[in-house]
């Protein structure tokens, strides 16, 4: 009798420990759902697409009247009326503009006409009777070939300032360049002026212009390309795979061929080596922010798409994300931070393209590449709720650290103890296998966090910066003046250049 009591009180000494560790966890949960969401700031609206139509988008424009043009890797071009009102309860009006084009990756809107990017050259078309389709259709320039290979893609911007398009042109297979100008980037006028622009390209997944209307792609991880990136795109720069050198025997365009780039060394030794390389400005991290860069948008719209004006917001088409890139110039270059900005994409992001109003239109595909969004293509608008989240606004390269800026006013207390921040920093083997691991690790001492007057920056001192790394900046122990966590706790900056 007496051990059977004794068990008794323990076992209801045991049944009350567990009922306390189950009321914290509910009240943890409780807490955790308090917590503001993307969704809370950033929301998806799916425009539905007729039943029948197979729209895997490949290129957005906008047209007057608030038309939309989309265009379908399987070579279709839909207007679409009524795209910024558009409910579930409210279709909007798809037309079918044109169809037999070749994977259309590039739509650009200029007096009258829809200049079209597809695999084999840039056409322009229009519908010049008003009966709703297009019956003109134009080669403006086909200065470049086709192999028929499944990879050879080409992207294409909209019209620069000078009136051209950059067509960005992967390579054969991915791997080679077996017809001319596969991996380079060319431009193309409005009446067919063709220009060999730059070199060193491998699997672009799309083109854009930041607000000072500088040009940039995203290319994909591979050989040469340890992992996904942004990159700048100048006249007469070298974009790091060698593949396609062998056309510069075709052009005396942008000077002679560069110095091959030697396999198994590193992004930051090369630059020092190659004049005419250009090292991405931001590198990506594989898997951590995704695994097939896209798209890309600027946003130029004076606050309406939120507390990011003149920041790129770039796709990632296999984690069907957008992220958020702030770029600086150290030294003549750029170079910079991404952020994740919002998961969720109903397929696989692959085409932005941002509105006046605020909307960023994406439109997905995951035929043949795969997605976290499971539909097989979706056409959505990203629209901001007018409410602003708690985020890293800029991370600026200090000769110290990093200056970080917020968009709103950070609690003193834990945005000055350096116990709040962490980071690691990290680089890519420069080399022709394909990809790379995460090299050369090291854990910098941030031994100081000064906190701005205005409460809205933070500077971190920090010993052992690593030029050329990715610095992987940890922010979980910060918080707001209200209390709230970072949004997106994780910043990442390619250290091209220390100032």
């Amino acid at each position: 009798m007496k051990y059977r009591a004794m068990g008794n009180r323990l076992f209801a000494l045991g049944a009350f420990v567990a009922a306390l560790v189950t009321l914290a966890w509910v009240a943890s949960a409780r807490a955790d759902d308090t917590q503001p969401t993307e969704d809370d700031y950033y929301r998806y609206l799916t425009l539905p697409i007729p039943e029948g139509v197979v729209l895997e988008v490949g290129a957005i424009e906008l047209l007057p009247d608030q038309k939309l043009a989309v265009a379908s890797r399987r070579g279709e071009i839909w207007i679409v009326e009524n795209a910024f009102t558009a409910t579930p309860e409210k279709d909007a009006k798809f037309t079918r503009f044109a169809h037999g084009l070749h994977e259309v990756l590039g739509l650009a809107y200029r007096n009258g006409w829809l200049y079209v990017t597809q695999r084999c050259d840039v056409s322009r078309i229009k519908d010049s009777d008003g009966d709703g389709r297009a019956d003109v259709f134009e080669v403006v320039a086909d200065g470049w070939e086709i192999s028929n290979d499944y990879h050879e893609y080409a992207f294409g911007s909209n019209f620069d300032k000078d009136g051209r398009i950059w067509v960005v042109l992967c390579l054969t297979g991915s791997f080679s360049s077996n017809v001319p100008y596969r991996g380079w980037c060319v431009r193309v006028g409005e009446e067919g002026e063709f220009l060999p622009t730059a070199s060193g390209i491998r699997s672009p997944g799309g083109i854009g212009m930041n607000a000072e209307g500088e040009v940039f792609f995203t290319d994909n991880q591979g050989p040469w390309n340890g992992s996904c990136s942004l990159k700048h795109l100048t006249v007469g720069s070298f974009q790091g795979h060698p593949g396609g050198n062998r056309w510069y025997d075709l052009t005396d365009a942008i000077g002679p061929q560069p110095q091959e780039p030697q396999s198994g060394s590193r992004i930051v030794v090369e630059a020092k080596k190659i004049p005419e390389y250009m090292p991405p400005p931001v590198i990506f991290p594989y898997d951590k922010m995704g695994k097939s860069a896209s798209g890309i948008a600027c946003d130029t719209t004076g606050g309406k798409f939120g507390p990011f004006e003149n920041q790129l917001f770039v796709g990632d088409q296999s984690h069907s994300t957008v992220m958020r890139v702030f770029l600086e110039k150290v030294k003549g270059r750029y170079q910079g931070a991404c952020f994740m900005h919002k998961q969720g994409g109903g397929s696989g992001n692959l085409a932005f393209r941002m509105a006046p109003d605020g909307s960023l239109f994406v439109g997905g595909t995951n035929r043949g590449w795969g997605s976290r969004g499971n539909k097989p293509f979706a056409l959505e608008r990203l629209v901001w709720t007018g409410k602003t989240p708690f985020e890293i606004h800029e991370m600026r390269a200090l000769p110290d650290g990093f200056e970080l800026t917020f968009t709103d006013e950070v609690d003193a207390a834990t945005a000055g103890d350096v116990k709040s921040y962490a980071m690691t920093t990290y680089t890519y083997i420069f080399q022709s296998s394909y990809g790379s691991p995460e090299v050369d690790h090291t854990t910098p001492t941030i031994s100081a966090a000064e906190v701005g007057a205005d409460r809205r920056s933070v500077r971190l001192k920090i010993d052992g910066l690593q030029e050329g790394h990715v610095h992987e900046l940890h922010a979980a122990g910060l918080r707001s003046q209200s209390g709230l966590p970072l949004l997106h706790k994780e910043a990442y900056y390619t250290l091209n250049v220390i100032p």
